[in-house]
């Protein structure tokens, strides 16, 4: 069948929802399908079409990394969706930004329309008064919902009553996101990893906070794999707290470098103040890597004693309580092998992609279309 996503971001841009798209295109390519995707030039000189490991990638002007800027691409994309729509057999729209332009283009060919619902954006515009009917008119314009964690789906259905959102985890690429070798020596004293962009709602201030009470305890040190707006403050924090020596800032590292940086630490933390089912939380799970979280969103379906443990969110000494007790765990180890297991068994991208071909076929019964398209 041919299939058309859009997506306001893709690769090279380095994210949970990125990657969740890429991975899921590149997994409906390899089982014969065609597979396109409308997505944004989010960066200066990427080129208006390429083609990604079998997806047909076509990019479109985009003016900022906010409201106005989604809602400009969204409106200067439909043209290139509708244009694309004349062949395909699914629309998929990934993430709110998306909706609109997929409604649009279902009028060329009357082709289904599936979004799934990711993201903290969509949480926090819920509860706003202007917001709140839009999404839920969004929500009934849609063929099929989806969303990316129990939380999500609550609030879809909430927004939208007598509308059926399905919980469906993101997928990770188990056969990538495996034990590998460390891409960083090892030194004497135990590491923890927190793959984070620098943003508020993802709570980084609250490790850095709590790594002087660990420190009490273990000698440790710290990798943080992100970069964002908080970065400046949080290493003025870091050495405000004296443990600016014990923290390595790397950075945004591409997608293909992960694996080998996950598994340079003994555990992951994920202080997230506001989350969907993280996808980076899940890429640790599956390089064996157990995981310490905020007890928030989607984390706690995800994440509990048997591969990790969870902490309050913005609570340094619970946070800091949570990590010395795991790390000093000799069990510590297969709390990683068994994260893995749960991967492979339940959120591998196969499994992921398998789903929304079912779904995809069952829209098309539905209309007649199947025998046409299989």
């Amino acid at each position: 069948m041919n299939i058309l996503m859009h997506c306001v971001y893709f690769p090279p841009e380095v994210g949970g929802l990125e990657s969740h798209v890429f991975y899921l295109c590149r997994a409906l390519a390899a089982r014969g399908h065609r597979v396109d995707i409308v997505t944004s030039r989010s960066r200066p000189g990427l080129p208006a079409h390429e083609v990604m490991d079998g997806v047909g990638v076509w990019r479109t002007w985009m003016p900022g990394r906010n409201t106005l800027g989604w809602a400009l691409h969204a409106a200067g994309s439909t043209p290139r969706l509708a244009s694309l729509a004349r062949e395909a057999d699914i629309l998929h729209a990934q993430a709110f930004q998306s909706v609109l332009p997929c409604v649009v283009a279902r009028r060329v060919r009357g082709a289904p329309v599936v979004t799934t619902w990711h993201t903290s954006h969509f949480l926090k515009r819920a509860d706003h008064p202007f917001w709140a009917p839009v999404l839920g008119r969004m929500l009934r314009w849609s063929d099929y919902n989806l969303a990316a964690s129990r939380e999500i789906a609550e609030v879809g259905e909430r927004l939208a009553p007598g509308v059926r959102v399905e919980a469906l985890t993101n997928g990770v690429e188990t056969d990538r996101f495996r034990p590998v070798e460390p891409a960083l020596p090892r030194g004497g004293r135990p590491r923890l990893v927190v793959p984070r962009r620098l943003f508020e709602k993802n709570g980084v201030e609250y490790f850095v906070r709590a790594l002087p009470l660990i420190v009490e305890r273990i000698d440790v040190e710290a990798l943080l794999v992100g970069d964002g707006p908080e970065r400046a403050r949080l290493e003025a924090l870091a050495h405000e707290l004296g443990v600016a020596e014990r923290i390595t800032f790397l950075g945004a590292r591409p997608n293909d470098e992960m694996p080998g940086l996950l598994c340079a630490g003994d555990l992951a933390v994920f202080p997230s103040l506001m989350e969907a089912t993280s996808v980076a939380a899940l890429e640790c799970m599956a390089c064996g890597v157990p995981v310490a979280a905020s007890n928030v969103g989607g984390l706690p379906e995800i994440v509990d004693d048997e591969v990790g443990g969870l902490f309050r969110p913005a609570d340094p000494e619970d946070l800091a309580r949570t990590v010395v007790r795991l790390l000093e765990d000799p069990a510590l180890s297969e709390r990683g092998r068994r994260a893995r297991e749960r991967v492979v068994n339940h959120w591998s991208n196969a499994r992921l992609a398998e789903r929304h071909l079912e779904i995809y076929r069952q829209l098309l019964e539905a209309k007649g279309r199947l025998e046409a398209v299989s």
